[in-house]
Order: structure tokens, then C-alpha cells, then sequence
């Protein structure tokens, strides 16, 4: 999701506010990729909207304190994506499709999701990230660490 790697990387929101985004390598089963870490209840909640793009190899990790079980939706969510539920374990148990603005919502079936990953709509067959894909969570700790974050607070 790793060795912590910031980059300055920024965009504007819908409002205009210039909101500053900071990447960190992760890699799930060997795939390199780019992520935004959403940890705190208002980066969840914000997601990917109002975006017009993101990168082939980019993606945004939500980190929940406890695993449960979860529904992503898509307001103001202007990009295609792949959902990919993750449990406890770091252990990738789900993928779904996700349309621009659907307000319906993708549920998991599992109710032990604790991280959610989400790519480009098709990353995940385009790059062989598969059911059972690991995360490495010594590193997700990393992430927080940088951030400020403390892992013990969501249970890493």
C-alpha cells in the first residue's frame, strides 16, 4: 500500500480549495502501485469526488479501525473504479465495479472489511490482482505513522 514515499501532488476541489495530496508506495502481490491513504472520517467520506482522473497506477486505500462490513458508493464520483474489499488480514477478499454518481451503493459480502482499494475501473484484471492478494500491513502502519496517524488506533 510500501515504503513510505511522499510526492507532491495536488489538485483543486470542486469549491476551489487547494487540497494537497501525498502518495506512498504499496505493493499488492508484487504489483507497484501509488495510493492516497483516507484514514480519517473526512478523507472517507470525500473519496475520489470531483476528480476527473487518476493514474494508471494510482488508488486510494481507506483505512477503517475495525474490521465490518462495508458500502462504497459513488457521489460525486466522477471516474470509473474497482472497489476491492480487503479484511482484517490485509488478505483481498472482493472486487466490484463501481459507475460514476451511482448513489445505490456496492456492498461487500463479507463483514470483515477493514481496507478498501480502489483503482481504475479494470486495474485490478489489467494488472492480475486477484481474490487473495495481500496487503502488507507492517507498511499500512508506515503510512499512518507518516501521516501522524497512530496505527494502534486502528488496531495495526
Amino acid at each position: 500500500m510500501q515504503g513510505c514515499k511522499e510526492s507532491d501532488h495536488s489538485t483543486i476541489s470542486e469549491t476551489g480549495d487547494h487540497v494537497r495530496t501525498e502518495f506512498f508506495d504499496l505493493n499488492i502481490s508484487n504489483v507497484p502501485l501509488r495510493v492516497e491513504i483516507a484514514a480519517l472520517p473526512e478523507e472517507r467520506a470525500r473519496g475520489f469526488m470531483f476528480r476527473e482522473f487518476i493514474g494508471d497506477d494510482e488508488g486510494m486505500l481507506f483505512v477503517f479501525k475495525e474490521g465490518s462490513a462495508q458500502r462504497f458508493w459513488m457521489k460525486n464520483t466522477r471516474i470509473p473504479l474497482d472497489i476491492g474489499y480487503i479484511s482484517t488480514s490485509g488478505v483481498l477478499l472482493e472486487v466490484h465495479k463501481a459507475k460514476p454518481y451511482d448513489l445505490s451503493g456496492v456492498p461487500s459480502r463479507s463483514t470483515d472489511i477493514k481496507f478498501v482499494l480502489e483503482l481504475n475501473a479494470g486495474a485490478y484484471k489489467e494488472k492480475g490482482i486477484t481474490i487473495g492478494a495481500r496487503i502488507p500491513l507492517d507498511d499500512v502502519s508506515k503510512m499512518l505513522k507518516h501521516r501522524g496517524l497512530n496505527p494502534e488506533e486502528f488496531n495495526l
